[in-house]
């Protein structure tokens, strides 16, 4: 659980220059090539392979001012993570390919498919489990971002 989140917030931390940049200011467009999948291929996409041998593809495309919001798409393989301590953010996320299975702390079992949304609450427990996916992700952390 931690290299997940903590994937998520270092690459939210490294591109907090975009909220002081004049383009922050504007609307940001996902286009349908982006959508597609032709983001990954920009060169601040960020590649990580993490310890079970999953790659994750993940891009911010819009950070705050004062870094608490941010959007991005983010794509990952095949993976199982028991996230034991609280998950920290609150995020939504909708599947544009593949799908994820929750399975909350409580027993509670839910599957999120392609075309499909759900938000996770910063203090979620359970197992993410995904034979891979793409997402559009939307992230609120009442903590600033690289504060």
């Amino acid at each position: 659980m931690k290299y997940l989140i903590a994937g998520v917030i270092s690459f939210v931390v490294s591109y907090t220059a975009m909220a002081d940049s004049p383009m922050a200011k504007l609307p940001v467009e996902l286009s349908r090539a982006d959508i597609a999948g032709e983001i990954y291929n920009r060169e601040d996409v960020n590649e990580t392979t993490h310890k079970d041998g999953h790659v994750t593809l993940d891009i911010t495309s819009l950070i705050s001012s004062d870094r608490k919001f941010s959007t991005g798409m983010y794509k990952s393989g095949k993976t199982r993570i028991e996230i034991n301590e609280p998950y920290g953010v609150d995020e939504f996320m909708y599947f544009l390919e593949g799908g994820v299975t929750l399975t909350s702390s409580d027993g509670t079992v839910q599957t999120i498919e392609a075309g499909e949304g759900v938000t996770v609450p910063k203090e979620w427990t359970g197992i993410f489990e995904t034979d891979g996916y793409s997402k559009i992700w939307v992230i609120y952390a009442d903590q600033a971002s690289g504060q």
